[in-house]
């Protein structure tokens, strides 16, 4: 009889065990498809990264080529550059664009804008749908005179930046060329002025006064939105 009852509480021990390997089993089986479609959803958000990426990059190139290709023979008669990676096209004499302290635009630089702007906007347009706004950047170096504070400095030259893109954003504007842009520039040319937020420094590191004082015209591509439509699927 007990010998019945070791044999029978054996086989419910090992039933249960059974019943406990198959149960790990199970749960192994689901981790691993859990941990492939893991994988599969990282590999996924990887490639997706990556399109990004390659659509951002391509796109970038593309407008500078666009720039570069229009202006490469223009840029070094007017002491102007186009950065690459911002897409920065900057204006590099301030003497020549406007009179020290002054607003107004000088005669010089009406001229240069009237040949420079229609060229600009054809060379954008093929990217319209990619582009989120052109900035109108205006920079000063940190000086002002001897007689104010760092902060007064800032702030008056603060006040002359945004006077300066203001003014070439107005005359760009009324430029007879621009007619067929204005309601584009509407809804996309902003006029920032940056005071002395972004100088141009030496080599040594201390600031480059002339240099800091520029005007630069800046594409800022809607990226953020091309990103939002490639991670949904669209």
């Amino acid at each position: 009889m007990n010998n019945l009852l070791r044999t029978s509480t054996d086989e419910q021990e090992e039933n249960h065990w059974l019943s406990v390997s198959d149960l790990m089993a199970g749960l192994m089986m689901v981790f691993l498809f859990m941990s492939i479609a893991l994988m599969r959803n990282a590999f996924v958000e990887r490639d997706k990264i990556k399109e990004i990426a390659v659509a951002y990059q391509e796109n970038q190139l593309s407008i500078y080529n666009a720039l570069n290709d229009e202006f490469r023979d223009d840029l070094k008669k007017w002491d102007a550059a186009i950065d690459e990676e911002t897409l920065t096209f900057t204006f590099k004499s301030p003497e020549v664009l406007f009179k020290t302290g002054e607003i107004e635009l000088s005669q010089t630089y009406k001229t240069l804008l009237n040949d420079f702007c229609p060229r600009y906007m054809e060379a954008l347009k093929p990217f319209y749908s990619s582009i989120n706004e052109v900035r109108i950047e205006g920079h000063t170096s940190s000086v002002w005179n001897r007689y104010v504070s760092k902060q007064e400095a800032y702030f008056n030259n603060m006040e002359l930046s945004q006077g300066r893109t203001r003014a070439v954003l107005d005359y760009v504007y009324s430029l007879k060329s621009s007619t067929p842009y204005r309601s584009w520039i509407n809804g996309h040319i902003a006029a920032v002025g940056l005071s002395s937020s972004k100088p141009m420094l030496k080599k040594d590191g201390t600031e480059d006064h002339a240099a800091s004082r520029r005007v630069s015209f800046r594409v800022i591509t809607n990226s953020d939105i091309q990103i939002k439509r490639i991670l949904e699927g669209a």
